[in-house]
């Protein structure tokens, strides 16, 4: 029967990867290191910043835009100077991200009501930082002038600006890292398992025992699929309860469409997998094939940033990229309660993903058969 020689070519897969005590370990013990390491390491957050600050003004309202800088949470080390050529030297030898410099006029200016001038000096070299930094700044500084100008009555506050963030109130940065990396790491496991698949079943010579089996392609290729595949859920599954009970991210949407998603996003990846694995010769060539993919794949998928912000011609190679839709998923089902509707229409895509792969990778096999 057709299904007992499936079973056993699954069987045989799974052996192949987990019989190896370090196989195990790599399959288990890697992955969850890396969640629990990137989620802290690899964030796009501005902390611990160093400033250098030299006050030509001295006011009252200068000595308070010092004291409102030195109090900011995201600044760690506030440096005071009295000489303009350390700005630079400071700054070129990366002591500090930013430096201020405060006018000898600032405090006038602020109680007449004129423009302060204020410079900001930042580090180009460090660009996206250097503009949230900036941003930091910039908001302390307009906060101080608002304030003076309300306590000399000048100014009136009619609206009152009250800030909500939906979905991530108080902005916490591993609400956005962990559903990432729930999906990137899934990817990673995935396509290099996969990839590996055929190409070691080469190195071995087990290939051709294969292909003279009375195993039919379309049976070898579901043998190849599904063991990564299960692996792939396993580690979903591992993720998602990190995510919950080890990070606390909620999970306000359902898991029934979660774990559907991402059996279309597993069978996609294994579909790339098995393709660069039929083409390849050598594991070697198998795993330069799938980071060939794997790098471009993450940015493009606007893990780090939107999409949108990419030029225009770019843009379109993000829609083959399978990780592009089931990081939405994931995220809006982890903290939006995405409805069915919205995980339908981002996993669709994934399947036609998973088709086009996997038919190409059975054409390849049934080519090595001929």
């Amino acid at each position: 029967m057709w299904w007992v020689r499936l079973r056993a070519l699954i069987l045989k897969e799974l052996l192949a990867v987990l019989r190896d005590p370090k196989g195990r370990f790599i399959l288990i013990g890697p992955p969850i290191i890396q969640l629990l390491v990137f989620s802290y390491a690899a964030t796009l957050e501005v902390k611990n910043v160093d400033i250098l600050i030299l006050n030509q003004d001295s006011g009252v309202a200068g000595y308070e835009l010092v004291q409102r800088i030195s109090g900011a949470p995201s600044f760690r080390h506030v440096l005071r100077t009295e000489d303009p050529a350390e700005i630079r030297d400071a700054i070129n030898m990366q002591r500090v991200m930013a430096a201020v410099r405060i006018d000898a006029t600032f405090s006038r200016d602020i109680a007449a009501g004129r423009p302060a001038p204020v410079q900001i000096i930042l580090d180009g070299r460090r660009s996206n930082a250097s503009q949230i930094v900036s941003g930091y700044l910039t908001q302390i500084i307009n906060g101080l002038a608002a304030d003076a100008a309300k306590a000399n009555g000048r100014l009136a506050a009619p609206v009152s600006v009250e800030p909500r963030n939906w979905f991530n109130p108080n902005l916490d940065f591993l609400w956005f890292m962990v559903p990432n990396l729930v999906a990137s790491i899934a990817l990673l496991i995935g396509l290099v398992v996969t990839a590996l698949s055929v190409a070691r079943e080469r190195e071995l010579g087990t290939f051709d025992q294969l292909m003279v089996s009375p195993l039919r392609p379309h049976e070898i290729l579901i043998g190849k699929l599904v063991p990564p595949m299960l692996i792939g859920m396993f580690h979903i599954t591992i993720f998602i309860l990190a995510a919950v009970f080890v990070f606390g991210i909620p999970l306000r949407g359902s898991v029934v469409l979660l774990y559907a998603s991402g059996f279309f996003f597993l069978a996609s990846v294994v579909g790339i997998g098995l393709f660069i694995s039929s083409l390849s010769m050598t594991q070697q060539q198998a795993i330069l094939g799938a980071f060939l993919f794997l790098v471009p794949a993450m940015l493009l998928s606007g893990f780090a940033t939107p999409i949108e912000n990419m030029p225009e011609w770019l843009q379109p190679i993000s829609y083959m990229d399978p990780l592009s839709y089931f990081l939405v998923i994931v995220k809006g089902v982890f903290l939006k309660d995405l409805g069915p509707w919205d995980v339908a229409l981002n996993t669709a895509p994934l399947a036609v993903i998973a088709i086009v792969t996997l038919s190409s990778a059975a054409w390849l096999f049934r080519r090595r058969m001929e």
